[in-house]
């Protein structure tokens, strides 16, 4: 497989491109200048320098290209405008770049944020209504209905993650830290189920759009088949890493006014803070979870890591690299 990779420097980037070199792909990796390429060492891919946002750096790197992982965007921003022309009108410019270079299949990389959250009694099933919540969400969701709208021109599938872990990644960072202090939030209200996915899963879900006939023109959840909370994960990671953690109570107007505060403060300062108005509206839903029948039975996709054994395998990465 010929393949482009956008946000090959990522964290779920980095993963797919080890797994495409490992089988003998053809990988080429979108890169902006500057950007570190660390997570990319050692990796047989070839460079294309360029910016989704960018549309004139677009067609030389499509150049020959089969099949384009879709995976760059932004998961933080201080305005709405910069979701979407990120995340929204990057992926237009792609698939108008692809539309002019012959390029066979887009594989977009979506979000259970685009569908919005479930409820306690239901799992997210890809036929509801898109109803995202966030400007995250908004975001992806409108990413995925452009790139459908280019189905005519070639093939296109979207997978839509639930909330990823694995080595390396940053996004549940702040969990762990907390717990390595002795701390395990407790939510205020009823108990918020959430579905959780190892990274290395959704590069097994990933490649199989890429190839699979059936998923052309549909899009799948990726997840596992377990579901969690906030208080449970944390109290996963404390058992783990050997660590007597006490649950704290987190009242939801306390945690929105606090995520209001740290949202001040990156806007002033530049830094970009664990936490955030988009994470607490993420955390205070009903739910998070996704049903992922429709890949099992038209993809053949199966999970290969349990909750444990990511949660294991991502504080071990974490220790490894004294994040915690």
């Amino acid at each position: 497989m010929r393949c482009l990779v956008t946000g090959a420097s990522g964290f779920v980037g980095a993963w797919l491109v080890k797994r495409l070199t490992a089988r003998g792909d053809l990988v080429r990796c979108l890169l902006r200048g500057g950007s570190s390429v660390s997570a990319l060492d050692g990796l047989a891919y070839e460079r294309a320098e360029g910016d989704i946002t960018a549309p004139a750096t677009l067609p030389s790197a499509l150049e020959g290209v089969e099949v384009v992982f879709h995976l760059a965007g932004i998961r933080r921003a201080a305005r709405r405008e910069e979701f979407i022309e990120v995340n929204a009108e990057g992926t237009r410019n792609v698939c108008e770049a692809m539309k002019r270079s012959g390029a066979r299949r887009l594989v977009l990389c979506g979000s259970l944020a685009a569908a919005g959250p479930s409820t306690l009694e239901r799992p997210r099933r890809e036929d509801d209504a898109l109803a995202p919540e966030e400007w995250y969400g908004e975001s992806k969701a409108e990413a995925e209905v452009i790139a459908f709208g280019y189905g005519r021109d070639f093939e296109v599938t979207s997978i839509r993650p639930s909330r990823i872990l694995g080595p390396g990644d940053r996004e549940n960072l702040a969990f762990f830290r907390l717990v390595k202090k002795g701390i395990v939030l407790k939510l205020g209200g009823p108990r918020r189920p959430l579905s959780m996915v190892d990274v290395e899963d959704v590069v097994t879900q990933l490649i199989l759009q890429a190839e699979r006939p059936e998923a052309v023109g549909e899009a799948f959840f990726a997840s596992s088949e377990e579901t969690t909370s906030l208080t449970e994960l944390m109290q996963h990671i404390a058992e783990y890493i050997g660590v007597k953690a006490r649950v704290v109570p987190l009242p939801e107007g306390v945690l929105r006014a606090l995520a209001g505060a740290a949202d001040l403060v990156s806007t002033v300062s530049g830094r970009r803070l664990p936490l955030n108005r988009k994470l607490a509206r993420q955390l205070l839903a009903p739910g998070w979870t996704c049903s992922i029948e429709k890949a099992k039975s038209r993809l053949g996709y199966r999970p290969a890591w349990t909750l444990e054994a990511s949660i294991k395998r991502s504080a071990d990465s974490y220790q490894a690299l004294g994040w915690i």
